[in-house]
């Protein structure tokens, strides 16, 4: 998931851009190469295991406070840990930082409350490989090949087929999970602004900080209406922890042991991870439609992040 990441989609500094792949520093020199791809290839197997067993286990409290309420808290986790890792100067920013993390903020929260609902009614493989399409979208914009328009008619087959006319179809949480798409593909190009107005990661924590401002009230009127009971908070806190502080950390450090094209082909496996982890975890099965959607969602984005690569 994400998104932010997710979903993708980790959250506001961990999800990476496809479509600019070089912006990310790796560790140079040869010496343990092999070993530190490794070690690599291991921690963003544990941080997308991590992130969607935490969309599973934030899942389990919607029937007490609602995905709202697991979103609220999810908030307030990934604020307290951005804000404690990026500590921003608040005051020292001027209003053209500002307005682009104002609406990080906003999109950072819509794209998470978009996503829990979607998985809500849609269950959590389809929901993340919808919302997937958001930084797919925007790498395949960033290039005109022949072998991208390629991609992009394999996602197109796979969304027509996730989204085809049918008796059981939720309409609306296929809607949402698209929604969480666009937003995911807005926190990218948001993103990209706030990296070259705010120095290091304090955009990111300043904009984590106001989303969990806003979703204060939220989670007010959450407690009041639907009392929490202490399994559904901790469930939600775990949610927050497994799916914003472990894979932000854990992003921190895989960037600097592969490089950012096979994090970005990693990344690809998210939505057959979510998939798993629904059925295994959840009890949510997919048909072999839904199961070769996600399949041509995935194939369009390894392959164009391997066309990158060879580029």
């Amino acid at each position: 998931m994400s998104s932010a990441r997710a979903g993708h989609g980790s959250d506001v500094a961990a999800v990476p851009d496809p479509a600019a792949p070089d912006a990310v520093p790796v560790v140079p020199g040869a010496s343990g190469a092999g070993s530190r791809r490794l070690a690599g290839v291991l921690v963003m197997t544990g941080s997308g295991l991590s992130n969607q067993v935490g969309a599973a286990v934030g899942s389990l409290a919607f029937p007490v406070i609602g995905p709202v309420g697991v979103v609220a808290v999810r908030q307030y986790v990934a604020a307290a840990v951005l804000l404690a890792v990026g500590r921003p100067r608040l005051r020292g920013f001027t209003w053209g930082q500002w307005w682009p993390v104002l609406l990080l903020a906003v999109v950072f929260g819509t794209m998470n409350l978009s996503l829990y609902t979607a998985v809500d009614r849609i269950g959590l493989g389809l929901a993340v490989t919808l919302e997937f399409l958001g930084p797919l979208t925007v790498a395949l914009a960033a290039t005109r090949t022949r072998l991208d328009a390629c991609c992009a008619l394999v996602a197109a087959a796979g969304v027509v087929t996730l989204l085809r006319p049918r008796p059981s179809g939720d309409h609306v949480g296929l809607a949402l999970g698209l929604l969480a798409a666009a937003c995911w593909a807005s926190y990218i190009l948001l993103n990209r602004t706030v990296g070259r107005r705010v120095p290091g990661a304090q955009g990111a924590a300043a904009a984590a900080g106001v989303s969990a401002l806003l979703f204060l009230p939220v989670g007010i009127v959450v407690a009041v209406h639907r009392p929490p009971t202490p399994a559904a908070v901790g469930c939600a806190v775990a949610a927050g922890v497994l799916s914003s502080a472990v894979p932000y950390l854990a992003d921190l450090l895989t960037l600097r042991q592969v490089t950012p094209q096979a994090f970005g082909l990693f990344m690809s496996v998210n939505p057959v991870l979510a998939a798993l982890v629904g059925l295994v975890g959840l009890g949510q099965e997919l048909g072999g439609a839904e199961w070769a959607a996600i399949g041509a969602v995935v194939a369009a984005n390894g392959l164009s992040v391997l066309a990158r690569r060879r580029g």
